[in-house]
């Protein structure tokens, strides 16, 4: 640069304190700080050519370019500071976050349908006045067989239907139903006693889709003074309008049970066809099969040797008893097709049956 005039150096000044002034953006004044204080800026060129000058005349234009380039890094610093200022506040306008409105800080889960269930039947019977019982999960021999009937011949005892905890000399098994929970109750509770027992019980089977080692029951079990099969057609219809809707109807076939006598299958009219299939060939059911009813669990007037095991006089009590699968409720109820998806753990399962034990 030539020129080092006073008039050419304000020049340089205005120039830089203009661009500085139109940029609005941190990318636009970073383009104007390279273009007025980069390392081809008029003024840093202006600053190198000093040593053309004659010696006399270096000093005062050394004042004056040293005047001018500080007058351009105040205004630039100046000018940052303003665009900065002005960026953050519209970023803390853009980026602002309500504290007061409601949100999630996790992933929403939901309780497992099974859990969810076994409340639900809880909270039925308990309505109705009972009582929930509980025992531990592995069990006597005695209270899991013998009480109930269960001679020592029978296949239910065999190692492969029921999973006993070694030694097998001692007698302990992982109890196969819930009934051992009944037998206690009956030892340690002053009668009349009516209880329901959910949980997990646990038996040597395959896993597929309709069946799982482990599982879950809930079992009934009332004994009083008078009780008849009556009373117990009554409590189940009560107990399958609460799983299934008012309009749900039962029906209960004969059948054998060791601990009961007499003792009967109990069925739900299929909720899917209600009976319409039966024996019409161009409405078939998948559910029922086209039978018209669907097998829910057993039940039946306590066997007076179950009593009788448990100390209580039968010629005054008499009791009934019932038992039915949480897993094969919970399929009933909400169309879950595979039993392995309730054991698996995968959270969308239970988000898609949230809200399925209300």
């Amino acid at each position: 640069m030539s020129d080092l005039s006073q008039e050419a150096v304000d020049g340089l000044v205005a120039q830089a304190l203009e661009a500085f002034a139109a940029a609005n953006t941190t990318t636009e004044l970073k383009a104007a700080r390279l273009a007025h204080l980069g390392d081809k800026a008029p003024v840093v060129l202006a600053n190198k050519s000093l040593g053309e000058l004659p010696k006399e005349d270096r000093r005062e234009a050394g004042q004056r370019i040293g005047q001018a380039r500080a007058a351009i890094n105040a205004a630039f610093a100046a000018r940052e500071a303003e665009i900065s200022a002005a960026e953050l506040a519209q970023a803390l306008v853009a980026e602002r976050v309500d504290v007061t409105l409601p949100v999630e800080v996790a992933p929403a889960g939901a309780p497992h349908p099974i859990t969810a269930l076994m409340d639900l039947v809880s909270d039925a019977f308990v309505a109705m006045g009972w009582e929930i019982a509980e025992g531990p999960e592995a069990e006597g021999e005695w209270l899991n067989f013998d009480a109930l009937n269960i001679g020592p011949d029978h296949p239910a005892r065999a190692t492969s239907d029921t999973l006993f905890i070694d030694p097998i000399d001692n007698h302990l098994l992982l109890r196969t139903h819930t009934s051992p929970v009944q037998i206690r109750s009956l030892l340690s509770r002053p009668l009349p006693v009516y209880i329901i027992c959910p949980g997990k019980t646990y038996r040597a089977d395959e896993f597929d889709a309709t069946h799982v080692p482990v599982f879950h029951q809930f079992e009934g079990l009332a004994v009083d003074k008078g009780i008849t099969l009556a009373n117990l057609r009554g409590s189940l219809d009560r107990f399958a309008q609460a799983m299934f809707g008012d309009e749900i109807r039962t029906r209960m076939r004969p059948h054998y049970f060791p601990f009961t006598e007499p003792s009967a299958e109990v069925d739900l009219q299929c909720f899917v066809c209600h009976g319409e299939s039966v024996g019409n060939p161009d409405k078939p059911c998948r559910t029922c099969k086209s039978e018209g009813w669907i097998e829910w669990g057993g039940c039946g007037v306590v066997n007076p040797r179950v009593l009788a095991a448990c100390g209580i006089d039968t010629d005054v009590y008499s009791g009934f008893a019932f038992g039915m699968g949480v897993e094969r409720t919970l399929m009933f109820r909400n169309n879950a097709a595979d039993m392995r998806d309730m054991v698996e753990g995968d959270v969308r399962f239970s988000r898609s049956l949230k809200g399925a034990a209300r």
